[in-house]
């Protein structure tokens, strides 16, 4: 029997823990994936196990026949409750945003919806079965409490290592909770049986019942169609979605989505065509600065940090035929969505680096300097903080040839862009220009916008630059440069903070742009 319980708590433990970390890449299609997500899916958690070791204790009896009853009770909510999360995200999200909540609020009450529960079934049963098997062995309490606590223990590294490196990547989110509801609906029969020969009339109700709970279960997640994937590829970093856009655009293209956030839009028969804004601001800008604009336009290295669904890679491949192009993509998996979903040839470009791209600059033969460095790497709205350090900005002026210049993307705020303040302060420790850019229409709005940091040796010779709407050649799009002494001014006000790998608080500077649901 204290092998019955010892492996019990190895099962539900493991299985507690995969629950968190599914829960992060649950939630990710509908709130994305960053601090917060993670910050909450812990903490609700948490308490779930926590809120249930306590109850748990309470509910524990030495008699085993009164105590099998509960803990198959106990499993069987978890299973339940587990195996809900599936359909039920499809009906709690559209209600959590329609209640207009900033993003914290939004991840915080979805993650309590969803999560709370089977933490906290899960949670009851470790203490249920610590007493238990501590009844069995009467004489050798520490040591039975000892093997119990190892038990748990161990199955918690078991849930982490199994849920982050297995069954993602191989079963997905949805069969992997499938997997777990499995795992507590298996470990609830033995104690069933037991009780079911001190109490049968009981035991057979509560089945019935349980039955009776899963059946309508099932066929809630079918009419709702709940185990379709919201994926397109899932993989050991994003949520990949693709979507067509010919509605929107009147010609054949696809959208690329990496977890809650588009991170490109390519037209299939003219890759030059760059529907979103600050893309085509990106390729402007870089083309003005270089001299890339004519049939004479000289031989250029570029390097992109980040590939997404490689829409600018792929427009430069396609006319720029003399660039080397190098690109930096952490997700092989992004690399091949693209590939197959986005009419994107990995053979259009020079390089490939599948890894980290702040590792893939620094194993850069310094003797082949870029011209031009893209930044375009987001963790769904927010930069990743060690790209936007003042070690990194070291890192690409000594990556970059004489007159080449960084451009990088920086989602934030129209009005208060807190983060992007501190980004000009910092990499102006490093760099004699970095100017912003914004697309005009753009910034006449609120909310969240895409500005353009540019580090250089030298300022733009332009304030601003025109160029026609994708589509619509009677709608000129306008880039502008924030005039110098105002953003001087603007990061002088701001304050002193210097991004660097020891502090960047890219999430606390972008909270308010999370809390308003921007």
């Amino acid at each position: 029997m204290r092998a019955l319980y010892a492996a019990v708590l190895l099962l539900t433990s493991a299985a507690s823990l995969v629950v968190e970390i599914v829960a992060g890449r649950m939630l990710a299609p509908y709130v994305g994936m960053s601090l917060y997500t993670w910050t909450a899916v812990i903490a609700v958690v948490l308490a779930g196990l926590s809120l249930g070791n306590g109850l748990g204790g309470v509910w524990s009896r030495d008699d085993r026949a009164t105590a099998s009853g509960r803990l198959a009770l106990i499993l069987a909510a978890a299973a339940l409750t587990t195996a809900a999360a599936v359909p039920l995200i499809r009906a709690v999200a559209p209600w959590v945003e329609g209640l207009g909540l900033g993003v914290v609020g939004r991840i915080g009450l979805m993650t309590l919806i969803l999560f709370l529960p089977p933490s906290l079934f899960a949670g009851m049963a470790a203490p249920m079965l610590t007493r238990l098997a501590m009844a069995a062995r009467p004489d050798r309490p520490g040591a039975t409490l000892g093997i119990m606590y190892a038990m748990g223990s161990a199955g918690g590294i078991a849930g982490t290592l199994l849920a982050g490196y297995v069954f993602i990547s191989w079963i997905g989110t949805i069969g992997t909770l499938l997997a777990v509801a499995a795992v507590y609906a298996l470990c609830a029969l033995p104690f069933a049986f037991m009780a079911r020969r001190a109490a049968p009339r009981r035991t057979a109700l509560a089945g019935a019942t349980t039955g009776l709970l899963a059946g309508a279960l099932g066929l809630w997640t079918h009419t709702a169609g709940a185990l379709a994937p919201a994926c397109t590829v899932e993989s050991d970093y994003y949520c990949i979605r693709t979507a067509d856009f010919s509605a929107d655009s009147g010609r054949p293209s696809t959208l690329m989505v990496l977890d809650h956030m588009v991170h490109g839009i390519n037209d299939r028969d003219d890759p030059a065509l760059l529907y979103a804004p600050y893309v085509a601001l990106t390729d402007r800008l870089a083309r003005v600065r270089l001299g890339l604009i004519g049939p004479e336009a000289p031989p250029v290295r570029a390097f992109f940090v980040g590939g997404g669904a490689y829409t600018l890679p792929r427009a430069w491949a396609a006319t720029l035929p003399e660039a080397e192009i190098v690109v930096a993509e952490v997700d092989p998996a992004v690399t091949r969505a693209a590939r197959d979903h986005a009419w994107f040839d990995p053979a259009s470009i020079a390089r490939i680096l599948h890894g980290d791209a702040r590792r893939a600059l620094r194993d850069w033969p310094v003797d082949r300097p870029f011209d031009i460095i893209v930044g375009d790497a987001f963790h769904d709205f927010s930069a990743p903080p060690h790209l936007s350090t003042q070690e990194f900005a070291r890192l690409i002026r000594a990556r970059l040839a004489e007159g080449g210049l960084y451009l990088m993307n920086v989602v934030d705020d129209a009005h208060d862009p807190r983060f992007l303040l501190a980004l000009v302060r910092t990499w102006r420790t490093v760099f004699p220009t970095v100017e912003v850019w914004a697309d005009r229409e753009q910034l006449a709005g609120s909310g969240r916008i895409t500005y353009l940091m540019l580090a250089a040796d030298a300022p733009t010779p332009v304030a601003a630059l025109t160029g026609a709407m994708v589509g619509d050649p009677q709608d000129p799009r306008v880039g502008l440069r924030w005039q110098p002494p105002a953003l001087a001014a603007r990061v002088a006000a701001d304050g002193d903070l210097i991004l660097t790998d020891d502090l960047a608080p890219v999430d606390r500077l972008l909270a308010p742009v999370a809390n308003a649901g921007g």
